[in-house]
């Protein structure tokens, strides 16, 4: 089996226990809300980001706001999600960026998201792939861990996988699969003791 068929068989089986999926992060498909909200989800989980989000956006609803906001507000209303100071300085720079170079609105090309404040390859892509439809693989821990231990990744970092799994996953796709790459992660393909006998890849894994 190539790895090309690897990779098909892995996301019709993804497809299959976890249907239509969405991310994580409830930003209402704003663009904005949810680089933000990826830029916090950093060493956070998803629930207490989508709690803390809801009085930020009351407070703070758009680039400008947040641009413009007072000294300790923003650190104040994000102090929940841990490492809230350097989150709110890469925040407030990320929105000035947005503000004065790209008038307000958040770009799609991943070369002026990598310029913003916060932003690595693994949230340009989710907002590439979330709001943009332009794909792109969200290497996150997840995904780099389950798709080694399948053998479908020559090495287990993020920019490897991303790179060899966007030869291998088509764009259309590449947003749904890293969705449901993550809740696979958390049910079957732990990090610790994976519970190999529920997984029907495992005739097929290297780790198995």
């Amino acid at each position: 089996m190539t790895k090309k068929e690897k990779a098909t068989l892995f996301d019709e089986y993804l497809k299959k226990l976890y249907g239509n999926v969405e991310c994580g992060l409830d930003s209402g498909g704003d663009p904005f809300r949810l680089l933000v909200m990826a830029i916090l989800s950093a060493q956070c989980t998803d629930v207490r980001v989508n709690i803390v989000s809801k009085t930020l956006f009351e407070k703070l609803p758009d680039a400008k706001a947040m641009a413009e906001s007072k000294e300790g507000e923003l650190e104040e209303l994000i102090r929940s999600v841990g490492l809230y100071n350097s989150k709110a300085k890469n925040l407030r720079a990320c929105a000035k960026r947005i503000c004065d170079t790209y008038d307000g609105k958040v770009p799609k090309e991943m070369e002026d998201l990598l310029t913003l404040g916060g932003v690595g390859r693994k949230v340009a892509n989710l907002v590439r792939g979330d709001i943009y439809g332009l794909g792109g693989i969200v290497a996150d821990t997840h995904c780099i861990r389950i798709t080694h231990r399948l053998g479908l990744t020559t090495k287990p970092d993020p920019l490897t996988t991303e790179r060899e799994l966007d030869k291998l996953i088509p764009k259309s796709e590449q947003s749904d699969f890293c969705h449901r790459i993550v809740m696979f992660g958390r049910d079957i393909c732990t990090a610790r003791s994976p519970k190999c006998d529920k997984c029907e890849m495992q005739s097929v894994c290297k780790y198995k």
